[in-house]
């Protein structure tokens, strides 16, 4: 092992190879504290070529690699065990966007690249990236694929996997497969990327993706909280809703009222609208996302919601 780490060292710097424990700390705790690994080393590559050699290097050794993103997930799957014979393999300097593609409306970006950080780039373009996650400041596009990450809006966009057109990942032998062309009708052969989605780092290393991108028109927002008797009231709100109101929802979350109680418990000062009323045992809350124009009001201009919320009402 100390060869191993030796040459890791030469290879991305000693810096850049973590195996002090408090180096090694954040990196080995699922983000709530719950669960505690031991890695051997903390591995961080800057470029794609010594991502690949690092995961030879380990091959070459039977050493096991754990991927890991942003660190945001809950089911610990970026966290090593207690052994001490893993190494994490953090992907946090792979983290540019390569390419802005208009014509075809897709971004190429590395797996270290924050939500965020993506968002925000395509922001200063007038453009949109749509999965949005309370995580996203620092969850990673790698991480959101591996675990082919929903987010809020899913119900309008889908999942991490259905804004993904290509993929770029290293295989356990440390081959690179690079597929990031974008191309939106593809027939050809199997579709490993969808394999790779969602495999959470047990079939490949995600390093780079090509996503769907759209502009980013002028909208209105509304959201709604709604405290409805049970779980078939909840359902039969989303199909009144979509069948009123169609793409616009954007967002629907049901919520059970065993969660709100612990919520309320763990912060008192917190409202919680129609909690104390005992016939409410499941909360909704609904987003209607559209695009918006102004009408001109008493002199003053002002955004109006397009879609005939009164009739849902």
């Amino acid at each position: 092992m100390k060869d191993l780490l030796s040459e890791l060292r030469t290879l991305v710097g000693p810096v850049n190879v973590l195996t002090d424990e408090d180096d090694k700390a954040s990196y080995e705790t699922e983000w709530r504290g719950r669960i505690r690994g031991n890695a051997l080393a903390v591995i961080r590559p800057g470029t794609i070529q010594e991502a690949q050699t690092v995961v030879r290097l380990c091959a070459a050794q039977l050493v096991a690699i754990v991927p890991q993103g942003g660190n945001t997930g809950l089911a610990a799957g970026a966290i090593p065990d207690l052994t001490g014979s893993q190494v994490i393999l953090s992907l946090s300097r792979l983290n540019s966007v390569r390419r802005v593609d208009r014509a075809n409306m897709t971004a190429t970006v590395e797996a270290g690249c924050t939500l965020q950080a993506l968002r925000e780039t395509l922001a200063t373009e007038g453009l949109l990236f749509p999965l949005s996650l309370g995580s996203e400041g620092t969850c990673t596009i790698g991480g959101n694929l591996a675990t082919n990450a929903g987010g809020a809006q899913a119900l309008r966009y889908g999942n991490a996997r259905d804004l993904c057109l290509g993929l770029e990942y290293l295989t356990a032998d440390g081959s690179l497969v690079s597929e990031l062309g974008g191309l939106r009708k593809d027939n050809t052969g199997f579709d490993l990327r969808n394999v790779v989605i969602g495999s959470e780092g047990c079939l490949a290393i995600i390093t780079a993706a090509t996503l769907k991108i759209q502009k980013k028109a002028p909208t209105a927002t509304l959201c709604a909280w709604v405290g409805v008797k049970d779980v078939d009231d909840a359902v039969n709100l989303l199909q009144l809703s979509q069948s009123t109101l169609g793409t616009a929802v954007s967002c629907f979350e049901i919520m059970n009222r065993a969660s709100l109680e612990l919520v309320a418990r763990a912060f008192p000062q917190a409202s919680i609208p129609f909690l104390e009323n005992q016939d409410v045992s499941q909360w909704v809350l609904l987003q209607l996302t559209a695009l918006s124009h102004t009408k001109r009001c008493k002199r003053k201009w002002r955004m109006c919601w397009p879609m005939p919320w009164t009739t849902l009402c």
